[in-house]
């Protein structure tokens, strides 16, 4: 356990830090998983809108550096590919 003053501020922030990475992570992961359940149920217009949902939150997440921009970039273009496949 630390004693330093600013060593015990930073396990406070990082604690902070990682409650809020892991609430984006999942919400990109819930995000994906409605854009993927639109697709294997073939229904275009919800999977469209969905993707539409889950790229923002992707591009957000990369943004903020919780996920690395090009690990961004194939989230997305996965996705994208998935939805042009629904006839």
């Amino acid at each position: 356990m630390a004693n330093i003053k600013s060593a015990k501020k930073r396990i406070r922030v990082i604690e902070t830090k990682t409650l809020r990475n892991k609430m984006i992570k999942s919400k990109v992961k819930t995000l994906v998983k409605k854009v993927e359940s639109a697709v294997a149920a073939g229904d275009k217009a919800l999977a469209t809108t969905a993707l539409k949902d889950a790229v923002v939150a992707i591009d957000k997440a990369a943004a903020k550096g919780i996920f690395h921009k090009n690990t961004a970039a194939r989230k997305v273009s996965k996705l994208a590919k998935a939805v042009n496949k629904v006839a």
